[in-house]
């Protein structure tokens, strides 16, 4: 497969010592993310930046060993809602450009993530209402 000239990042999942022996590829441009699996049947999937929520960076054992991490991402994508960039080199790094790119993503397109910040709210007395939580 042949980079889009827009490319900022690429890798592969890293399997046995860390070393890229896989046929899933991650193709990371300015506006989206590729994910490429397969090699009889090919798979691509697109995920643009602007829909990731949130992402967390996890490294078992194994990973730090082979000096690689997975990045979990939550998304509004219809298709995608969850996927990992599974066992790639420099996580970290990786994590933070996605994180920039997502946020210039967001602001070029004008898109606002709303949170919905409800305090922690139960019935406590049992009488319908909800109360505040009391810690």
């Amino acid at each position: 497969m042949k980079l889009p000239n827009n490319t900022v990042w690429s890798d592969r999942k890293h399997t046995i010592f860390g070393l890229p022996w896989s046929f899933t590829k991650y193709i990371l441009t300015d506006e989206k993310l590729l994910i490429v699996k397969g090699v009889f049947k090919q798979t691509e999937e697109e995920i643009r930046l602007y829909r990731i929520l949130d992402m967390s960076l996890s490294r078992t054992l194994r990973e730090r060993i082979d000096r690689v991490g997975t990045i979990h991402c939550c998304s509004s994508d219809k298709t995608s809602s969850e996927f990992d960039i599974k066992r790639i080199r420099e996580p970290r790094r990786v994590k933070e450009m996605l994180s920039d790119l997502v946020e210039k993503q967001r602001i070029a397109r004008g898109v606002s993530i709303r949170e919905d910040m409800k305090p922690n709210l139960l019935d406590t007395n049992h009488d319908g209402h909800l109360d505040p939580v009391q810690k």
